[in-house]
């Protein structure tokens, strides 16, 4: 199914709350993403993300720990968008191939520190965050730390909101990202 009943706002389209917003987002980026302007028809939605993603990204994991659970949340919500944009952001970074390839199949990462972040980060996401204690046991034996649990929980919550935000308004992939189109593992 197929509906136009969100619009996708220009800055001058928007709700005058999310105006800043969008400005500060396309100063960032260069553009103003699709998802954004969707997004924008709820002021609140759009900050609560942006500062909920600005949270996580000063959290105690690196910026590829980041992506694998972005990536993993993605994957396991089938948001297409979600998808190609990180594909992009770790192509960016200089992340290997494999790893990207895993992410993206939903299959073992080649790095086991790595896998076991997506396989907690997993668990949080299947369990409602009631991750058995092996499972945490085995996340911490991966030589994560305690905080690195909760910054995966910080992540799941604010990638949740995208992924929902982005199915829900059928943000559609921009043009530069065409190239990192994805769908799902059958």
């Amino acid at each position: 199914m197929s509906t136009h009943v969100f619009p996708a706002h220009t800055i001058d389209t928007a709700p005058q709350a999310a105006r800043a917003t969008m400005d500060g987002v396309r100063r960032k980026l260069g553009h103003l993403p699709g998802a954004v302007g969707l997004m924008a028809e709820s002021p609140e939605l759009l900050n609560g993300f942006l500062t909920a993603n600005a949270n996580f990204e000063n959290c105690g994991l690196d910026p590829i720990q980041r992506e694998v659970v972005v990536l993993t949340v993605a994957g396991r919500n089938e948001c297409h968008l979600c998808v190609a944009m990180h594909t992009a952001t770790l192509v960016r970074y200089g992340a290997a191939a494999e790893l990207i390839d895993a992410l993206r199949a939903g299959t073992d990462l080649p790095d086991a520190r790595l896998e076991a972040l997506r396989r907690f980060t997993l668990a949080v996401l299947d369990n409602r965050g009631a991750v058995p204690d092996e499972e945490l046991a085995a996340f911490l034996a991966a030589g994560h730390q305690p905080r690195h649990a909760l910054d995966v929980v910080l992540g799941v919550g604010t990638y949740t909101i995208s992924t929902f935000a982005n199915r829900l308004t059928r943000a559609p992939i921009d043009p530069p990202l065409a190239g990192y189109a994805w769908q799902p593992a059958a």
